[in-house]
Parts: C-alpha cells; structure tokens; sequence
C-alpha cells in the first residue's frame, strides 16, 4: 500500500504544507512510500513535490489518497478522478464573506470551497477533521465516515537559537506582545491592535506589538491597519511580513504574551506552539481555539479591549497567576505530539484499509 498526500498550495511556513510533510516522512518511517502532490508550491519544495497532474502515473486502487481540502481548486477533480481509496482532511475554509470588502478573488475561491465541499458527500471513503470543530461541519453536511486527525505538530524546531540582529533589536527589556499568522481580515487584527494599545498606555508603556506574518494579497488590509496604527500614534507596533522559520522561531522566544483575537479559526497552530515555549496565551474564543487550548491559556468569551488589556496585565505581572496559567498550558502540550497523531492517523488507515499490523512496521 502506498498513502500519497494532495494539496492545493504548499506555501513555505504553511501549517498545512508543513502538515502534509510531518505525514510523509511519518509513513516514509514506517516503510510506507509517500509522495506529496500540489497545484502550487513554493520554489524551494521543488524537488520534494510533485505536479498534481502528474498523478495518474502513479495511482492505484491499492493506494491510499489523502487530500487536503482547505478551499475549491482544480485539485479536486485529480483527486475525483481516482481509483484510490480517498480520505479528505479538512482544513476548514474562511467564510468568504470576511474577504469581500479586500479580496474578491480569494473571497470567490472560498465561495467555490464551500460548494466543492457538499459535493464530496459520497466521494470520499473517509472525511476527517483538524479538530472536533472541524468534523462537526463534515457530519452536518452528510459524510458517513468522519473522524479527528489532530494537526501534526513540529515542536523540535524551536530549539534553534534566536537570530543574533532579531534578539539585539527586540531583546532590550520591552514586554513583547506577539500575533504570528496570516494578516487577514478574519484574525481580526484591528483588535490585537486596539488591546495592545491600551494595555501599553495603562499599564506598561514599556511594551510593543509584534505581528508576524504574511500579508501579500491583502495589502489594502494591511494599509487600513496602518492607517489605524498612525492614527493612535504608536511606535512600537512591527508588521514583520512573511519571515524565514529561523526568524519565526526567534519572534516566538523573544514573546512574552501570545495575543489572539481571530473570529474564525478551524485550528490555531500558534496557540500550542506558544503553550510548548511557555508563552501564556490569551485569545478570544471563536471557531475551534477553545478546543485547540483544550483548558490551557486565557479564554475571553466577549470582546472588551479594556478588560483584554486589564487581563494582559495581570497573567504577566501577578507570578501566582502566571504560573498556573502555564502549568495549564503545559498540560495540553502532552496532547500534541507528533508520534500520537501519527498513530491516530495510522489507525484510521487500518480501519479504511483492513489492513492490520501498520503499528508493527520498523522503521528504515
């Protein structure tokens, strides 16, 4: 049997393009041949992954295809098209309706996403979810076989150091306040904005924002937060763009508060990333974070700037607190490791295959 994985971009830094890797090299260790297919990828995966349309080459019914559905693409119809046994992992898809007013495209693109969806009731032998959140949506819509495949976390990374010009600017006694994702209208980034803003004016002035991520595509967002950044006057708010993993990875170590105010999440990579550097996390709880912290962090159930900021300062300056807020933290991130969701994730192949013994394969 073989297991190949679909895509339809495999961006550099993406949780779901570093997913689709952590599952290759999983089954590759336990003698299972894998191979990652994409409409897209970035240049630097060029030799690690292969065109989907190159795929009927390589299909069978004895194999196994995973796809990983996050939005409508041509991929789907690859996948469709064959005889192998199909499992959908679902990414969730942004409601496109956050993306009207900066990106009709991408707002179109998820319209599609949702139809694509409902017409994959009946065409997948096996639907599973990110997250509990996610596998509800797949029930509501009609799929049969569903079940939860947790994302696969890398937490090994966040050994490197901390980049030598990154700790020289941004380790200088400030509280660093941190936001890593996408900068998109649905993590509601005007808010994190606001919260920090407060909180630097009230009760630390001693502090800055860093956000973290990627926003080409949605630059007339990222104006509009500009522009709401110059009105308040603040200096010490830093729009990184996209980084290297090196670089990501220092923005993380350098942060003292993990601050989320997304509305919709179908998981939240950042949010146990933070909880296995023992960042406290605070973040709104919409969409699947409250499952993604499993109890671990600081959950705000309504938005309120002032007491967001209040809450910011009182998990970093009250030990008491802070200490069980990471002990909780420190809790879930048992969860989250890499050799249980593979064991999941070969459980579910088991029951989809009849195949028995998957567990007992050596690794080479």
């Amino acid at each position: 049997m073989k297991v190949h994985q679909f895509l339809t971009s495999y961006s550099y830094g993406d949780a779901i393009g570093n997913e689709a890797l952590e599952i290759r090299n999983y089954l590759r260790g336990r003698g299972i041949e894998s191979e990652i297919f994409s409409l897209f990828y970035h240049p630097r995966y060029a030799g690690q992954i292969i065109n989907h349309r190159e795929y009927p080459k390589y299909a069978s019914a004895d194999n196994v295809a995973i796809f990983h559905f996050s939005i409508g693409s041509p991929v789907t119809k690859t996948v469709l098209r064959q005889p192998d046994r199909k499992v959908m992992i679902y990414h969730n898809i942004t409601p496109y309706h956050f993306f009207l007013d900066y990106h009709r495209v991408l707002a179109k693109d998820c319209f599609k996403g949702r139809v694509e969806l409902k017409n994959l009731v009946g065409k997948v032998d096996l639907a599973l979810g990110d997250s509990r959140y996610n596998e509800a949506e797949l029930k509501e819509l009609g799929f049969a076989q569903t079940g939860v495949l947790p994302l696969v976390m890398d937490f090994e990374k966040f050994s490197r150091p901390v980049v030598p010009v990154i700790r020289d600017i941004f380790d200088d006694g400030r509280t660093n306040f941190l936001y890593v994702g996408r900068i998109i209208p649905n993590k509601k980034v005007e808010d994190v904005i606001r919260i920090f803003h407060l909180y630097q004016k009230h009760f630390n002035p001693k502090s800055r924002l860093l956000l973290v991520g990627e926003y080409r595509g949605f630059e007339r967002y990222l104006s509009a937060l500009q522009k709401m950044v110059a009105r308040l006057e603040n200096k010490h708010i830093h729009f990184t763009g996209h980084v290297p993993e090196e670089e990501l990875i220092s923005y993380f170590r350098l942060g003292h508060l993990y601050l989320h105010m997304s509305e919709h999440e179908g998981f939240c990579a950042p949010v146990p990333e933070s909880f296995h550097l023992d960042i406290p996390v605070v973040a709104f709880a919409a969409g699947a974070v409250p499952e993604t912290m499993q109890g671990g962090g600081l959950l705000l159930n309504r938005k309120s700037p002032l007491d967001a900021a209040a809450l910011c300062d009182r998990v970093l300056r009250d030990t008491e607190l802070r200490e069980k807020v990471l002990e909780s933290q420190r809790r879930v991130i048992r969860s989250y490791r890499r050799d249980r969701t593979g064991r999941i994730l070969l459980e579910h192949l088991e029951k989809l295959t009849g195949r028995k013994g998957l567990f007992n394969n050596e690794t080479v």
